[in-house]
Formats: structure tokens, sequence, C-alpha cells
């Protein structure tokens, strides 16, 4: 056997050892649990919080709900500066601005080619002034998401109730999708029907939730138009009412529901609002609450703005809780968001900035229960939400604990699960140990994008999250400890 001989063979057997040794160090591909989100929902979700402006006919009527008898010229703010609301806005930490661009007195914020009962017709801007873009360009100054919000009840329209008014309605909203760039969401508010001007009419319409708008058609306008926003109404199809205008998710809230058993304006919505474990659809709750009782500007409310105490415990049980928060700014009859309503907001945005602007696991030594290759534990402190743990398939106890060298002084905890291969999460634990000694302090149900807990500053020497029941693997992207403030 010649020598050449020889070396071609161990070269071909090193060739396809090499071969062998990559792909046994392939990363394993983790199985999804359907239903999942798809990319506009992720980009929605990672807002988190942003800001609802009710700000129309009813801010110069001193009412909640307009009759629709209205008169453009009753619309006359003095000071409006959309660029004022956005700079607030920002400010404050927000992501984005939803606008309330016709409510259900009919009224619009722009000058609709469609009807007289608009902008167009009003002393403000001398008729001239188109409010939405506007706020378009205030957005875009500051790095806002715009979103609009679109009554499709109209008390004026003499049509409401009548076939003839879908296709109005339908204009309206595709006035709305074309003129004003990108939109991130369109708000479908469920009240549908009831008393109302209707022309002179003054009478009561009501109409079929499930069918009268013919839903599918008119949510496919949104989808050819804005393809990158997502729909909100009881319903969905993409983003859910939380069932509540308070602030708070449910304790067990599921992203997945049985979406085909709702639609908008259904009267028994609140069995539905906690979501449902194997629900067929990926629809998560959107937390919708004003700073002050009511949505729209009433000067007898100006002391009743929500403390910063309040505000905070609506976040850590709204964004804290698997949802995003909607909180409503009702802008004042000046056309300005008012101070009192600032103050506040800023006492908020300091506070949320004290609380995470330091995670004490970072650069921190973590033992998991089990490891998956490709998927290391060091991606649960890496704060990139790309990233992810997941605990080997034969693992009935997925845990994770840290200890740390010297004691450190916390009293908030954050995990989140990657959500883009699903929610999985059925009941935790989450313990703290202080002086060697391990005390249970929360045991939960649902994760989902993210859960926020909250507990008495201690001096702490480590911590341990447990899972007890789960669908299948469990897939966390980031955990944090955190010290928030102490409210006065």
């Amino acid at each position: 056997m010649s020598k050449l001989y020889l070396i071609k063979r161990v070269l071909i057997f090193i060739f396809f050892l090499s071969i062998f040794l990559k792909c046994g160090k392939k990363e394993n591909v983790i199985s999804p649990v359907l239903p999942l989100p798809n990319a506009n929902q992720i980009a929605w979700q990672k807002m988190e919080y942003y800001a609802f402006i009710h700000f129309n006919m009813n801010t110069f009527t001193n009412k909640e709900w307009g009759f629709g008898d209205e008169k453009p010229i009753q619309f006359n703010p003095s000071q409006l500066d959309t660029r004022q609301w956005a700079k607030v806005i920002k400010q404050a930490g927000m992501k984005g601005i939803i606008i309330t661009a016709k409510h259900h007195d009919g009224f619009a914020l722009w000058p609709s080619k469609y009807t007289e009962h608009s902008v167009k017709n009003s002393l403000w801007r001398s008729g001239k002034g188109d409010l939405i873009e506007e706020l378009s360009k205030s957005c875009k100054e500051y790095g806002l998401k715009l979103g609009v919000y679109i009554s499709p009840w109209d008390r004026n329209h003499p049509d409401y109730g009548k076939p003839e008014y879908v296709p109005y309605f339908r204009n309206q909203l595709r006035e709305l999708l074309t003129q004003y760039g990108e939109i991130f969401e369109v708000w479908f508010d469920g009240a549908n029907g009831g008393d109302g001007y209707y022309g002179g009419a003054n009478e009561v319409r009501k109409v079929d939730k499930r069918t009268y708008y013919d839903w599918s058609n008119t949510i496919q306008i949104v989808r050819d138009l804005q393809p990158k926003a997502v729909i909100f109404s009881d319903a969905g199809p993409d983003i859910r009412w939380v069932g509540n205008e308070k602030g708070y998710a449910n304790e067990t809230t599921w992203s997945p529901i049985y979406k085909d058993s709702l639609y908008p304006g259904m009267p028994n919505f609140n069995e539905f609002s906690s979501g449902q474990e194997n629900g067929t659809h990926w629809v998560p709750t959107e937390t919708d609450v004003s700073i002050r009782p009511g949505w729209y500007y009433h000067p007898e409310e100006d002391s009743k703005v929500k403390s910063l105490s309040k505000l905070v415990d609506i976040y850590f049980n709204s964004v804290g809780l698997n949802s995003s928060l909607l909180l409503n700014l009702p802008v004042d009859k000046r056309g300005l968001i008012h101070e009192n309503e600032i103050a506040n907001l800023n006492q908020l945005s300091s506070y949320l900035d004290q609380t995470f602007s330091k995670n004490y696991f970072y650069n921190q030594n973590i033992e998991v229960s089990s490891l998956v290759r490709g998927f290391g534990k060091k991606n649960l402190t890496d704060e990139n939400q790309n990233t992810y743990w997941v605990s080997n398939p034969n693992d009935l106890k997925p845990k994770f604990t840290i200890t740390f060298e010297s004691p450190v002084e916390a009293n908030t905890f954050m995990v989140q699960e990657y959500i883009q291969l699903g929610q999985r999460i059925k009941a935790f634990s989450f313990e703290i140990m202080t002086d060697g000694k391990w005390e249970k302090v929360y045991k939960g149900t649902t994760v989902g994008n993210k859960r926020l807990i909250r507990f008495k500053s201690k001096s702490i020497d480590g911590i341990r999250f447990s899972v007890s029941k789960f669908k299948k693997q469990v897939v966390l992207s980031n955990i944090g400890l955190y010290k928030a403030p102490q409210i006065d």
C-alpha cells in the first residue's frame, strides 16, 4: 500500500469526521406552542405603554358621549398644539399616541370629504385645519407612533343603522389610513347603536353587532392599506379589550383565545377577558384607562388626576400582567395636555426610570435546572429579547436560582417568556433567600410577555423562580431584579 494512498484515506476520514462534528453541534430546534403572535403583534407588544388622546366635540360640550346634534362651530380650541402633546408623551416614556379621530357623535377631526360634520366647518384654523395631519407631523418629530380611534357608531349621520351607512364609514376609514402615514393601531369601539340625532330623526336605532358592519371586509381594508397595523376591538382580531376601564389586567392572562366565539360589543365579553389556555388564536389584551375619572376633559376633574401611587399600581397590573397600557390623557379646551397631568406623568416617568435603571442580575452566576444546547442560561440576563433559555424536555420542574456574593436590596422582580414560541407557563412560584433561609413570596399563574412582581424591600442573598405547571419546555427570554424608590 503506497504512502500516497494512506494520506488520501486519512484526508477523506478527517473530512467526514469534521462534517459529523459540525452536525453534532447543530442547535436544537424548539417546537412552538400554538397559537403564535405575528410580526405586527410582536412589535406592538414591545411598545408596552402608549397614550390615548380623547379630544373632540365632547371636550367643548363637557360630555362623555355627544348626541350627534352638536354644531361644528362649537369646536374651537384656543391654543391647540399637538407638538406639546407629543413632547409631554415622549418625556413620559410612552411609545405612541392613539387619537379619537371620530367619536360616537360623528364629528371628524380631519376635513373629511364625506361629511360636513367636521373641522372644515369649525372656527378653528378658520376651517382650514386638519388635526390628524398636525398630530401625524408631531409624532414623526418626536419619534412616536400614530394610531387612530374611529367609532363605528355615528349618532349624527342620517343613514346610521341602514345599509347605506357602512360604505360611508369605510370611506372615512380609508381617508384615515391613506392620508397620514403609517398607522400602528386602528381602534374600533364596542359601543354600537342606541338613541341619537341621526340627521334630525332623533330616535333609537339598533344594529346587529355581529353582522351590520360586515367586519371581515371592513377589517380587510385595514389589512390592505396599513399592513403593519394591529386592529383593536372587544374581539380583536389582533388585540382585545382587557374587560374593564380601571387599568387592571387579570392575574391569569392568556394571550390565546377562541376568537371565533367573540364579536365587537358582545354583552358578556367579561367571561372571556382572561383569555383561554387552549385558545385557537393569539389575541393579547390591551388595558385602557383614563388618568382622570372621565375620558374627556371636564374642568371639575382638575383635582382628580390619578396620583403617582395609583399610576404605578396600574402600570404593574397592566404591563406587568401580560398586557399593554393605553393611558388616556383628556386634552383640555385650550387644546393642551393639562398641567396636572404633566406633573403626575413626569413623576411616573421618573419612578419607572429609577426602578429599572439597574438590573441586579446582570453579570451574576445563574444555576438552571437543565440546559438545551444553543439556548444557554446567559441568555436570561443579556437583556436581549431575541435570545432565550430553554429547559430540557425531561425537566419536570424547570427553575433557575441566583445567589449573590453579597446581599442586594431589592423589591421588584421581572420575568419574560419568549412569546415568539408561544405562551407556556401555567403556574410558578418566586422565592427569595434572606439570612440563609428561603421564603416563598409569590405564587402566580401566567407569565406571557412580561410579569412584574413587587414585594417588600429586603436585603436579598438569592432568588429562585420555579415553574410547577407548563404546556411544554419553558422558554424564558429575560429576567430582572430591581429596586423601586419609595413613594411618599
